[in-house]
C-alpha cells in the first residue's frame, strides 16, 4: 500500500487497462458519473507513450436516455449481502454484466497492468466482482486498485486480492481525462479546483485532499476544448467542492470564457453550490453561461447543523440566493436544494422545518441521506455507538444506515420527510 506515483511515472510504451467497477446498491442513479481520477491517470499514461483502455462498466451498462446526455443504468436484481438481511429493500447489480464484462476482457490487448478504481466505500462489492474476474482472466498481470474506497479503507482494500492499494492521493500532474475512451460519450466532466476549503464534519473532502487548491483557467479552458471537440457531447459536469470560492478571481475569469467559447455547451453542479457565494453578479453569470442544473447546499435550517457545516450559509443567505438566481432568469423548478438528514442527534422535526422552509420559497428540496464517511469526526461519533462501521464498509451505506440504523429518525419518519420533499 502507498503511493504509486512514481510507479506509474516509470510506464512506457506498455499496455494499460483501466477499469470502472459496477454497482451493487439499493438504487444508483447518473449524476453525471465518470472515474475522473481514472481517466486523467489514463490520460497521462498515454503521453508516456503507454497504449491505454478502458472497460466502464457503468456507462457500457447503460440503458434508457433520460436528461442532459445522461441515461438510466441496466439492473439485475442479486441476493443481499449478510449486512443488509433484515432491510427490506430489493438489491441490485448496476452495470455491465458478467458475461459482457469477461467478453470485453477477451477483446483487450493483453495488458501489463491493471488499473481499476473505486467509488463510495459501501459500492466495494463491485469492486470485488471485478478483480475476481480480472484475476481469473488475467492471474499474472500486476492489478493495482485506487479511488474513494481505496483511500478511505486501505486495510479493507488489501483484503480483496489486489497487488496493491493506492491509499493517497497521486501525485501527478492533471492535464485533460481520456474522455475518448468512451463511444459516443455525451457529457464531459471536469474539475477547476482540488479539495475544499471548508470543514463540514461530515465531509471527507480534506481526508481525500488534505491540501485546496485551484487549477489554472487556461488549462481548464483546453481540458473542456478537448472534451468539447467530439462531436456527442453537449453537457459539461463540474466536480468541484467549492466551484465559487474565491469567485471574482477564480470562476468569473472562467465564466468569461465559457461564455465566448462553448456557447453550445450545458454546465451542471451535480456535487451543490455554496449558497452564500450566489450574489446578484455571480447568478447572473451562472444564467448567462448556461449552468442549467442548480443544486444549493443548504443542508439545514437547524444551528447545530449548519455549524457542522462550517456556518457556510445561513437562512437568510439562502433566501437572497433564491431570489437573485430568479432575478437572473431561473425558474423555481430550475433550483433544487440539498437537505440532510440522518447527521447523529438530527431530529424529525429539524429535517421537516429545513423542508417546509425551502418549499416556502417555492424551490425543490433534495434530501441527501447521511453516510457515515471514515475519516471524519462524524464518523468517529457514529462508530462509538456501532462499531462495525469501522470494519464492515457495508454499514456505511446511506441507505442502510439513515433509514435502518440511525437512533433518531424512524423508517416511517424518513418516508414521511421523503414524501413531503416530493410535494406528496
Amino acid at each position: 500500500m502507498g503511493d504509486y506515483s512514481s510507479f506509474l511515472k516509470s510506464l512506457s510504451h506498455k499496455n494499460i487497462l483501466g477499469i470502472n467497477p459496477p454497482v451493487f446498491d439499493f438504487a444508483f442513479f447518473d449524476l453525471w458519473a465518470k472515474p475522473l481520477g481514472l481517466l486523467y491517470i489514463l490520460d497521462y499514461l498515454r503521453d508516456l507513450g503507454n497504449d491505454v483502455s478502458l472497460i466502464d462498466c457503468i456507462y457500457e451498462g447503460r440503458s434508457k436516455p433520460k436528461t442532459f446526455g445522461r441515461h438510466k443504468t441496466q439492473r439485475i436484481r442479486v441476493e443481499k449481502p449478510e449486512a443488509y438481511r433484515d432491510i427490506p429493500r430489493r438489491f441490485y447489480h448496476f452495470g455491465m454484466t458478467k458475461e459482457a464484462f469477461e467478453e470485453r476482457l477477451s477483446q483487450v490487448k493483453r495488458p501489463d497492468v491493471i488499473l481499476v478504481t473505486s467509488g463510495m466505500t459501501y459500492w466495494y462489492l463491485g469492486v470485488k466482482w471485478c478483480i475476481d474476474i480480472i484475476k481469473r482472466h488475467f492471474p499474472d498481470i500486476p492489478l493495482l486498485l485506487g479511488g474513494i474506497y481505496a483511500q478511505l479503507c486501505p486495510d479493507h482494500a488489501q483484503t480483496l486480492g489486489v497487488d496493491g492499494v493506492q491509499t493517497c492521493q497521486l501525485n501527478l500532474p492533471l492535464r485533460r481525462p481520456a474522455l475518448d475512451l468512451y463511444d459516443n460519450p455525451e457529457y464531459g466532466v471536469t474539475v477547476t479546483s482540488i479539495g475544499c476549503p471548508l470543514h463540514c464534519r461530515y465531509c471527507a473532502s480534506g481526508k481525500l485532499w488534505p491540501q485546496y487548491s485551484r487549477r489554472p483557467t487556461e488549462e481548464v479552458i483546453a481540458e473542456i476544448s478537448f472534451q468539447a471537440s467530439i462531436p456527442t457531447v453537449k453537457d459539461m459536469a463540474f466536480y468541484d467542492d467549492a466551484l465559487l470560492m474565491d469567485k471574482e478571481r477564480h470562476f468569473y475569469p472562467l465564466c468569461e470564457r465559457l461564455k465566448d467559447g462553448f456557447s453550445d455547451l450545458r454546465f451542471h453542479t451535480p456535487n451543490g453550490l455554496h449558497v452564500r457565494e450566489i450574489d446578484e453578479l455571480c447568478a447572473r453569470y451562472l444564467f448567462k453561461v448556461g449552468f442549467k442544473t442548480i443544486r444549493l447546499s443548504f443542508e439545514s435550517t437547524d444551528p447545530a447543523v449548519q455549524r457542522a457545516s462550517s456556518d457556510k450559509v445561513c437562512n437568510l443567505q439562502y433566501v437572497q440566493a433564491v431570489k437573485n438566481l430568479l432575478k437572473a432568469g431561473y425558474s423555481l423548478n430550475d433550483i433544487e436544494t440539498y437537505i440532510l438528514v440522518g447527521l447523529p442527534g438530527q431530529s424529525y422535526e429539524s429535517v421537516r422545518e429545513a423542508i417546509l422552509f425551502v418549499k416556502s420559497l417555492g424551490a425543490t428540496a433534495k434530501l441527501a441521506e447521511y453516510s457515515p464517511i471514515p475519516g471524519t469526526p462524524m464518523f468517529d461519533e457514529c462508530a462509538k455507538s456501532f462499531p462495525q462501521l469501522r470494519t464492515e464498509p457495508l454499514y456505511q451505506n446511506n441507505t442502510a444506515y439513515c433509514g435502518y440504523m440511525t437512533p433518531d429518525i424512524t423508517q416511517d419518519q424518513l418516508q414521511e420527510l421523503k414524501d413531503l420533499a416530493n410535494g406528496r
